[in-house]
């Protein structure tokens, strides 16, 4: 895919560790193409489901076919990986045409999942597990 001196819009999403930088390209000729970290996106996430959530705010603005899509994604894990994608994409949408907004928020793509691995607490074994009680 080239991409030098095309217009492209650009956004972040982030979900627990991971951090993802999306671009998308609108323009004559873009062809539906997704790269993901240099690989296409079935080849970076090849599990089954992840996919369909990541195309998720491009197949609702009926966008998947006449966008060509870049994205740098780093940290954390699968899922978490996936949910910053999908945040981003929607969120790169945007910044195109403001008035997607309605269809991307009833989609429930433009709201960032804050939860968060909860810090480990002095004396238990992770944040809440506490060690099991012997009474001798």
């Amino acid at each position: 895919m080239e991409i030098e001196d095309r217009k492209y819009y650009e956004g972040i999403g982030r979900r627990k560790r991971s951090s993802a930088r999306i671009r998308i390209y609108l323009d004559e000729q873009s062809s539906g193409d997704f790269e993901v970290n240099g690989k296409t996106v079935k080849e970076y996430f090849p599990r089954i489901g992840d996919v369909d959530v990541l195309m998720g705010p491009l197949s609702d603005t009926n966008l998947a076919s006449s966008v060509d899509v870049t994205v740098l994604v780093q940290g954390g894990g699968i899922t978490g990986q996936t949910d910053a994608v999908r945040l981003g994409l929607a969120r790169a949408l945007l910044k195109y045409d403001e008035n997607l907004r309605n269809i991307l928020r009833s989609g429930g793509h433009m709201t960032r999942d804050p939860r968060v691995k909860e810090r480990k607490k002095p004396g238990l074994k992770r944040a809440r597990k506490a060690p099991t009680y012997t009474k001798r």
